[in-house]
């Protein structure tokens, strides 16, 4: 295990850390956000915004590219208030904690605590939002990583069954009013959705879905980038009930996961959990049976 302080694509005081296998690096000019993660010597798994890299200051929100936290239902301005100013940056023994300043204008402070393991391609990333306002905030944490563009996003459907075994609906998705579902980078399977990103693509695209499975992944160049998260039946997700989302456009592919939504109360705080895993070797899908072939055992090989 190493935890080093390194200089980063003109960012002075980012963190590294890294086992033998895999390294994740945090910025703390900015943030909270981790702004790599990869296996060690390899490219970055994560996009990048090649013309913000050692921006700091100002009041005009940046993308930067790589993984943040927000809080849901999207809005503006709050979900758009810039992280461009240092955060505070604790070394734990195998991982590192990052708090941002309360946001002003929402009372909200994010936290994000890394926990790598140490020796696998295994990231455990905490996510707390707390409400030091004067009023309760109704909110759910948003964790949303940005992935290096040409691959394709993957949701995991609730098992199908026969009719009329199967009378009620098992899970929904959300659409936006930007959603093409005559896309052909996009796949309704019957156990999967997948959503291609294409650097070529004219306009956004986005999907969300109520899912029961802890998991949604990421396939390109070889490489499967898997988050689990729990799953809580019986509670009201945002964004019409989806706990997973996928938005892509000409840069970026966001795989997102959310929490329930709660009534924050002042003092309160919210955690939502992701683990994250690469894999080397995956073969990238172009459809449901590429994905039962080569992304399904490496999924069940964490589950």
């Amino acid at each position: 295990m190493y935890i080093e302080k390194v200089a980063y694509r003109g960012w002075d005081n980012c963190f590294r850390v890294a086992n033998e296998r895999v390294e994740l690096l945090a910025t703390t000019d900015v943030g909270p956000r981790i702004i790599r993660f990869g296996f060690v010597g390899d490219e970055n798994e994560f996009y990048e915004f090649d013309d913000q890299g050692g921006k700091t200051g100002g009041e005009a929100w940046r993308p930067y590219g790589g993984h943040r936290l927000w809080h849901a239902p999207e809005a503006v301005p709050r979900s758009y208030l810039p992280d461009n100013y240092p955060v505070e940056a604790t070394v734990k023994d195998n991982g590192l904690h990052l708090i941002q300043p309360v946001e002003v204008l929402s009372g909200i402070q994010k936290e994000i605590v890394i926990t790598l393991d140490g020796a696998g391609a295994k990231v455990k990333v905490q996510h707390r939002l707390c409400n030091h306002g004067l009023w309760p905030v109704e909110l759910a944490p948003w964790c949303q990583t940005d992935m290096a563009n040409s691959g394709v996003g993957i949701i995991p459907l609730p098992p199908r069954g026969p009719h009329p075994e199967n009378l009620l609906p098992i899970n929904t998705l959300s659409l936006w009013a930007y959603t093409d579902l005559s896309d052909p980078l996009l796949v309704l399977g019957t156990q999967f959705i997948l959503l291609g990103q294409d650097p070529a693509r004219y306009s956004p695209q986005k999907i969300g879905a109520y899912t029961l499975n802890g998991w949604t992944a990421y396939a390109r160049a070889g490489h499967l980038f898997v988050k689990r998260y729990t799953f809580q039946p019986g509670v009201r997700y945002p964004d019409m009930n989806a706990n997973v989302q996928i938005y892509t456009d000409s840069d970026i592919l966001e795989l997102e996961t959310l929490a329930p939504l709660v009534t924050l109360e002042p003092g309160g705080e919210v955690e939502h959990v992701e683990e994250w895993y690469l894999f080397d070797g995956v073969p990238q899908p172009a459809g449901e049976k590429d994905v039962i072939e080569h992304v399904l055992p490496a999924v069940r090989s964490i589950l």
